[in-house]
């Protein structure tokens, strides 16, 4: 009788072992409430809210449609752990899990699996998501990167150095010319991947169709010349349906990769690209507005999941995201966690190529392999193009850091042999804003 008014049961809580995780997306919250609030009260409401229910009980929310349909609570741990008694306070900390059935879901899809793990929660006072645990059977249905780590660098013949790229800089300008002659001149010296800027898409002033024109004849001549391949991400973001169209005409005209602002367009946008068989490219992934969800400790969605674990399962073959080393304001810590959900194993998905970016100098080579190793992308953009022997000796001056660490010499060392990397150890000391 016992075990059969647990199978019935219909409170939307559970233990973790009470859940199959292969059946449910797990949430994890971290919330500040108002003291006569709990944690545990909070959380059931929230997955009744995010589930089955409404702020008011309805007739039609039978025991039989929670029982297959209800988010559960499986844990509110309050922070720090009071046990024993509660002191005066106003504000109590909590870490919620809520279990959702996958069954919910359909096919799997990030904007109705984030409309329900979120959705109205974001406008319940402080509480962020903190991370999801996906279920094996859930990511079957998203494809990931076509080509990762493994296909990058095999396309670019290349084995054990970093990926170097070039954004081209002005962010934007016309005509399409100025860019191709940056282009050409960093490629010659030594860039593998060069980049659009996230501003520079498909205007009147500067046209996709322009510059992959442009740009893949000044990127063959100097692959010629160098003897090494060399990509260009054309930035094809715009609308939906232009974003597409956009796709196939840069890659009729020869484009040897893509680029798209992966946030402002949407992940399944991305997804739609990524998983078209005819595009047999690479994706490159810019996160620009991004922080607008993360940044804040108390609302929105973790960076790990934002810039991590969504781009992936979307299918970013190359992800820019802020580097802590230069200008941007990101913490050590939030960039090692995307990494890690960017790279490490995740059931069938190729690894996603982080690519650190924002104020890159030649110092921070050394610093960046030794944290994540070589299967990245050097973003460098300024420190190219105002190098004081101009862009080519800026590329060449960024390849002789990459040696240097090769052969285990320290930059300054190497620097006094090999005059572009000196000029430019001499030229900026830091990019970081004071």
């Amino acid at each position: 009788m016992g075990e059969k008014n647990y199978e019935l049961r219909t409170a939307p809580e559970a233990l973790p072992e009470g859940v199959d995780p292969e059946e449910y997306i797990i949430a994890t919250y971290y919330t500040i409430q108002p003291s006569w609030l709990d944690g545990y009260t909070l959380g059931q409401a929230a997955a009744l809210e995010q589930s089955t229910g409404t702020w008011t009980p309805v007739p039609k929310e039978t025991p039989e449609v929670r029982k297959l349909h209800a988010a559960r609570v499986i844990g509110a741990y309050e922070v720090p752990p009071y046990q024993w008694q509660l002191p005066k306070t106003d504000e109590r900390t909590w870490i919620l899990q809520i279990a959702f059935p996958i069954r919910n879901l359909g096919e799997p899809n990030l904007p109705l699996m984030l409309s329900t793990v979120v959705g109205n929660l974001s406008a319940a006072g402080k509480i962020k998501l903190l991370d999801l645990n996906l279920p094996k059977k859930w990511v079957q249905g998203f494809k990931g990167p076509k080509f990762g780590i493994p296909g990058l660098k095999k396309l670019l013949k290349i084995k054990d150095r970093p990926i170097l790229n070039n954004m081209i800089k002005p962010c934007v300008y016309s005509p399409c010319e100025i860019g191709a002659d940056l282009a050409y001149e960093v490629a010659a010296g030594g860039v593998d991947l060069v980049k659009d800027d996230e501003l520079l898409a498909d205007m009147e002033l500067n046209k996709v169709e322009d510059r992959v024109t442009k740009f893949m004849e000044a990127l063959d001549k100097a692959s010629e010349e160098k003897g090494e391949p060399t990509l260009y991400t054309v930035n094809i973001t715009d609308r939906p349906k232009k974003t597409l169209e956009l796709a196939e005409k840069a890659i009729d005209l020869g484009a040897n990769a893509l680029m798209v602002n992966i946030i402002t367009v949407g992940y399944e946008t991305f997804r739609d690209l990524a998983e078209d068989p005819s595009i047999n490219v690479p994706i490159l992934a810019h996160t620009d507005f991004s922080a607008t969800m993360y940044a804040s400790p108390y609302y929105g969605v973790d960076a790990r999941l934002i810039l991590g674990k969504f781009c992936r399962l979307a299918g970013a073959d190359i992800e820019v995201y802020p580097a802590p080393y230069g200008k941007a304001p990101f913490m050590k810590d939030t960039y090692m966690q995307v990494w890690r959900e960017l790279t490490f194993p995740f059931y069938h998905l190729k690894p996603t190529t982080p690519m650190p970016a924002g104020g890159i100098i030649v110092q921070n080579v050394p610093q960046i392999w030794a944290d994540i190793g070589s299967d990245f992308v050097i973003g460098v953009g300024g420190a190219m193009h105002a190098h004081p022997d101009g862009p080519r000796a800026g590329a060449t001056a960024f390849r002789q850091a990459i040696e240097a660490v090769q052969k285990g010499i320290p930059l300054e060392k190497y620097g006094e042999d090999h005059k572009e990397l000196g000029r430019a150890i001499g030229t900026w000391k830091t990019s970081k804003i004071v």
